[in-house]
C-alpha cells in the first residue's frame, strides 16, 4: 500500500473531524477549512491507489 493512500486517509478523516467541530462550534471558517483537508484527503489517497495500480500492473 502507498504511503500517500495512507496519508490521504488520515487526512480525510482529519478533515471530517475539523468540519463536524466547525459545525458545532457555528465556526465557518473551520467547516470550510475541514471540507478542504478532506476533499484534499481524497485526492492524495487516490493517488496513492493509482500508484498502486501502476506498481502491481508492471509486476505482472
Amino acid at each position: 500500500m502507498d504511503k500517500d493512500r495512507i496519508e490521504g486517509a488520515a487526512r480525510t478523516a482529519k478533515g471530517t473531524i475539523k468540519e463536524t467541530a466547525g459545525k458545532l462550534m457555528g465556526d465557518t471558517k473551520m467547516e470550510a477549512e475541514g471540507k478542504a483537508e478532506k476533499a484534499a484527503g481524497k485526492v492524495q489517497n487516490t493517488v496513492g491507489g493509482a500508484k498502486d495500480a501502476a506498481r502491481d500492473a508492471l509486476k505482472e
